[in-house]
Formats: structure tokens, sequence, C-alpha cells
């Protein structure tokens, strides 16, 4: 098979890792040319992939304004940055890998689906837990039948509190308007793996949550609105910025604060910049807790919960069939599985995986699917596709409707008010 050429868009910590599979695997594919704003990005992008300065650009206009460079382009900026630069590269002749959330806006999320139909596009969104040893083997297990018939999915993630800390208060998700819901931001490939492990379209969602914690009112008596400025119970609390990001630990998410990663700099960026911010005087307003219950066609029902109140950063599951259960933990890679009938309990155990934290070896796994596409120009059958993608984000926007309306959202309803542009998804805050 021939090697696919791809342009980055984006070059972010994601970017990094979808990219770096052209390293380990030059002779499937090669990073040939990146768009970022920030130059220091660029030119790490450039040295670590031998670029020419023609290849580098300031942003994802000029990229694409000018003849096609690549096979594929890997879409990696942030949530409300994705719609234009993918309907763009569709259009100019790329397939896209696109980074999840497709979009914080539903129709935004369909017209993609419908442009990469339209121009016959590989169109690859970032679910990477569908690509995951852990994943797929609960996936097999369930079409071979182990467990019968299955009845209902209980999935939680548990968010941690220092990720939630990170990401979701001080970090690029932390408001809904900046970015999109936690429920989509953090959890559609969640709800994605739902989806698939459900084998059927879900037709109800119903969802309840808040943000009850990470605001002004558990402030501690006299926290200054920085960490750096002097904080009365230093000592005490978990969220101290110091003690999370200035340590000897530079990997992730202390590499997400600055790309100088000198104490000097990270310092500076404490006083400065917005990790630096008591957790609870920030301007976040993104659930901090929640549960989304749905319904499939099939008669399977499930319950997901998302929690940033847990010390790790774990999934964990139980499937429930008519001939017997499976208990997994993703963060200890073993699957169990008790037979009704026998009462035999078989322990699963998988190879620890590798990959960003959290993702279970799926990175990799994802951009090995996408090479294949691309080389085949689509013509073959990838784990996912544009479809159900948007499918799975319709859950995610439905459950983030039923949060904000406190009401069961038909899933088909839902779909043809949008159709016929009777609701919008928007940004309510919830303070």
């Amino acid at each position: 098979m021939k090697k696919i050429k791809v342009a980055v868009i984006g070059a972010g910590l994601r970017a990094e890792i979808y990219s770096s599979y052209a390293l380990s695997h030059p002779d499937e594919m090669e990073v040939v040319a990146v768009a970022d704003p920030n130059p220091e990005r660029r030119e790490k992008f450039k040295l670590r992939y031998r670029l020419s300065d023609e290849m580098c650009f300031e942003n994802w206009e000029a990229l694409l304004s000018v003849p096609k460079l690549a096979d594929a382009a890997f879409i990696c900026t942030q949530d409300k940055m994705h719609y234009e630069p993918a309907m763009k590269a569709m259009e100019a002749g790329y397939h896209v890998l696109l980074e999840k959330p497709m979009s914080p806006d539903p129709l935004e999320s369909i017209r993609m689906g419908e442009r990469a139909e339209q121009y016959g596009r590989v169109f690859s969104i970032c679910h990477v837990l569908r690509y995951t040893n852990f994943f797929t083997t609960i996936k097999q297990l369930l079409d071979e039948g182990t467990i019968g018939h299955l009845m209902s999915i209980q999935h939680n993630e548990n968010v941690a509190h220092w990720h939630q800390a990170h990401s979701f208060v001080r970090g690029n998700w932390r408001n809904t308007a900046e970015s999109s819901p936690m429920i989509l931001a953090k959890s559609c490939h969640d709800l994605d793996i739902i989806l698939w492990l459900a084998g059927s379209d879900c037709t109800y969602v119903s969802s309840f949550g808040s943000l009850s914690y990470f605001k002004k009112k558990h402030a501690p008596e006299g926290a200054p609105l920085r960490c750096l400025d002097g904080c009365p119970v230093s000592g005490q609390c978990p969220y101290y910025a110091p003690k999370v990001y200035l340590t000897e630990d530079l990997s992730w998410p202390t590499s997400a604060i600055s790309n100088d990663l000198s104490l000097e700099a990270r310092t500076k960026a404490l006083q400065e910049g917005p990790y630096g911010r008591c957790v609870y005087h920030c301007d976040n307003d993104v659930v901090d807790h929640q549960v989304v219950n749905m319904e499939f066609a099939n008669e399977v029902t499930a319950a997901f919960t998302m929690s940033a109140f847990t010390h790790d950063c774990s999934r964990t599951l139980k499937l429930m069939g008519s001939k017997g259960e499976i208990r997994a933990a993703m963060e200890k890679y073993e699957i169990e599985v008790i037979d009704f009938e026998t009462g035999v309990k078989n322990v699963i155990s998988l190879q620890t995986a590798g990959g960003h934290i959290g993702h279970g070896g799926g990175d990799f796994g994802l951009i090995q699917d996408f090479v294949k596409l691309v080389q085949n120009d689509g013509k073959v059958e990838g784990l996912t596709s544009a479809e159900t993608s948007v499918q799975s984000h319709l859950m995610a926007f439905a459950a983030e409707t039923s949060r904000l309306e406190k009401r069961v959202i038909c899933i088909d309803e839902y779909k043809r008010n949008l159709s016929c542009g009777l609701i919008r998804f928007a940004a309510v805050f919830d303070r």
C-alpha cells in the first residue's frame, strides 16, 4: 500500500500524538505540512518532521488556499474551530481526521457528515475508545453471545478531581460558550462506545447534572484569585497550582501550561495564565457531575455517569445479559465474565496499553484505521463512520438539552426539529 501524506491543522497536544504515528510507521504515513498560529508549535513540527518553511502556515486558511498538499488533513483545532476548516478541506479534496467533538453545534455536525458523503471523503472522528483492546474485547464478547442477550449497560467515566480542575475549571474546556458542554467535550466518545456496545439506534435520552462545587461560594475564607497570591490554605488544598504544576514531573497536564517547561516559565504561567487561578474563582460554567439515561431500539437500556469527584481518571463498566454479566475496569485492563448457569468467573487480563493517559492505546489504533481507509480511498469498511459519529454526537446534544430543559428527549423528534430549523442548540450558562 502507498504511504499517505498528511497536513496537520492545529499543532497542539492531540496533533502531536496522532502525527507521531508517522515517526514509528514511516512506510505508512508522512507529515508534509502544518498550520498553527503559534510560531513555537510550528517550529516544533517543522523540526520534528523536517518540513520546509514553505510547508509551515500561520493558519488553516493559508494552508487550504494553495493547491492540495497531501492526501489527508488532521484537524486538531479547538472545538469551535472545527467546522470551517473541515468543510473547506473536504471541498479541496482532502480526506479528514477530525478531533472530537465534531462541533459545538448539532447542525454543523450534521452538515459535515453530509459534506463527507457528498464528496466521497474519508471523514473519521477521533473516537479513540473504539480502537482500544479493552473495548474491542468487550464488543467481541457481546457479539459472540457470551452473556446472552445484552439487557443493560452501566458506564462510569471517573473524570478525577485533578483532571476536572485542569481541563474543565481552569482549562480550555471550562466554559460552554468558548468550547462546548462537558457531555460533548469530555464524553461524546463514551456515548459513542455505549451506542456501539448496545448495537442499535438510541431512541430516548434523559439527563441530570450541574456545576455544584467549583464555584465562588465554596472558596476557603481569604482565598485569593490566584494560588501564588498568598493562599491561606495552600498546604491543605488539592488544587493548589504549584503543587500540581511546579514539580519535577513535566508530563501532562504540566506540559499543557507552557511551551517552555523551565521552572521560571511555568511559574510565570501560573502568575499570568489560566492555570494559576484558584479553582473557586474561575469563569467555568460546565458541569462537574452528570448522569445520562438512554433507551435503544432493541430495548437495551444504558446509564452513564460522569463525575469529577473521583481519585483516578478511569472508566468502569457493567454489562448485564440474559445469561451472564461483564464487569470491566479500563485502567486495570481487566474484564471479568460471570456465567449465570455455572457461576464460573473468568477474568481476562489484557496487556498494559501505551499512548495518552485514559485512552488505553486507542490513539494509534485510530490512526492505523484512518491510514487504511485513505490508502483505499474509503472503499473499505472502517471501525466506524461519519454517520455513526453524527448519531453519537446528537445523543450528547440531546442529553444536554434534556439536562437544561428537564425533559425526556425523543431522538427522532430531535433530529426532525433540527432538520426543520425549529430548534438550534444554544449555550445556556449554568452557574
